[in-house]
């Protein structure tokens, strides 16, 4: 039991949910596009790999009422990102592919 002030408090599920997440590391842009199809395929072909890529920007649709004017930025994490690109470079997606030198 945990207790506030002495007050105890039994441990919730959201608790326990909290507690077992991963630490978060740093992600870093591997795509940017307006290319739903494009995203779409590049998450899967990511996914199938191990990596979980993250889309942001994913719903600013609804902001700007969906005429595709921002970009959706594909990230992944720091550590995998070397690992994705080279897939989406093997995948003759290399044109795609966010370098450092491109931000």
């Amino acid at each position: 039991m945990l207790s506030i002030q002495g007050c105890p408090r039994p441990v919730t599920a959201w608790t326990q949910y909290a507690t077992s997440l991963p630490e978060v590391s740093a992600m870093r842009e591997l795509l940017v596009t307006n290319d739903p199809v494009l995203l779409g395929y590049v998450e899967l072909l990511l996914t199938d790999q191990g990596i979980r890529p993250v889309v942001f920007d994913r719903h600013i649709s609804v902001m700007e009422g969906s005429i595709g004017a921002f970009p959706r930025r594909l990230m992944v994490d720091d550590d995998h990102y070397g690992r994705a690109a080279g897939l989406l470079r093997d995948a003759g997606l290399s044109e795609w592919v966010k370098s450092d030198e491109q931000s």
